[in-house]
């Protein structure tokens, strides 16, 4: 290496998908909060101290200015540059309706493509440092034209990086569960890692329990297939057994980027396991349910802090006492 050529990037995660501005109307009241699943991922990601990059899309405008403030405030780096606001292009939202339970119905504004440009710096970056874990989901991987480009990533990382995969389906954007079906099983045949939310089983497969969708999905080829189920925790699968993990009581304030936030609690439990990059596939792949317990209990503490409180706000490693 040169003098003064810069060193390869630290092992970081790399996270697709969309970011956007959450308006919840809860209580007779709106607030707007910056949101986005793939997007709430990376945040939490940064906030447990791992270098997260964020590959999405967001416009130069006051919206699109107040998500990335509030994405570098947490640490995460973008991946791709704010697009201009010309011609009607805007940021994107999602109106969530919270429930009495704290549950939320969403209603989308959503554009969704990446620039042919920024997926070539990140398959071939100028600082020679692929991801150590990609993670994906949500809108990003179900609304084209930027579906396919996402796939096309996936593929071609998969040869050096971890690839997480979760679902979170919007059947009112992508339609009807039998139209799902076939991507979203494809995906799963190509991740390492698999979180799946009941709700999202019951809706794919309304006539079996969301526990025999995660065991069919495991057969698919990942390592781990984690089913969450709200107040009552998740059920993790590997090949070494199943682990069932209790929820945790909290008051809940609402469940707005709850899934993220263990998504991100997950991840960072596997990191911290030793257990991301495709150079430790088999390690994963031979993880034992006791260290997969472990992981699963700090997912769910992860998501228990997320929903006591508004919005998709996850805790740092120090509210977690991890510091």
């Amino acid at each position: 290496m040169s003098a003064g050529a810069p060193g390869p990037r630290a092992a970081a995660a790399l996270v697709v998908g969309e970011a956007l501005v959450d308006v919840v109307h809860a209580r007779g009241r709106s607030r707007e909060h910056p949101g986005g699943s793939p997007s709430n991922v990376a945040l939490g990601l940064a906030r447990l101290g791992r270098p997260a990059r964020l590959l999405t899309r967001l416009v130069d405008d006051e919206r699109g200015r107040g998500v990335l403030e509030h994405l570098r405030g947490s640490g995460v780096e973008l991946a791709a540059p704010l697009l201009p606001a010309e011609d009607g292009v805007r940021t994107s939202t999602a109106q969530a309706h919270v429930g009495a339970d704290g549950g939320a119905q969403y209603e989308f504004d959503l554009e969704w493509s990446l620039p042919g440009r920024v997926l070539d710096e990140v398959l071939s970056p100028a600082d020679g440092g692929r991801p150590l874990v990609v993670c994906t989901g949500s809108l990003g991987t179900a609304l084209e034209p930027g579906a396919t480009q996402v796939g096309q990533l996936l593929e071609a990382l998969r040869p050096t990086t971890t690839v997480v995969y979760d679902p979170n389906l919007r059947p009112t954007i992508i339609g009807s569960a039998e139209g799902a079906r076939p991507g979203v099983e494809a995906l799963v045949g190509t991740a390492d890692v698999v979180k799946l939310s009941a709700e999202d089983a019951e809706w794919l497969f309304p006539d079996r329990a969301p526990e025999e969708t995660a065991r069919s999905w495991l057969g698919l080829g990942p390592a781990v297939v984690v089913l969450t189920r709200g107040e009552d925790g998740a059920l993790a699968l590997c090949a070494a057994g199943e682990v069932d993990q209790p929820g945790r009581a909290v008051e809940v304030a609402d469940t707005v980027g709850a899934g993220d936030s263990f998504t991100g609690g997950l991840v960072d439990a596997l990191w911290s396991a030793g257990l991301l990059g495709a150079d430790r596939r088999d390690e994963l792949a031979r993880v034992g349910t006791e260290v997969l317990a472990g992981c699963v209990a700090a997912a769910v503490e992860v998501a228990a802090v997320t929903v006591s409180r508004p919005g998709a706000d996850p805790p740092t490693r120090a509210e977690l006492g991890r510091g």
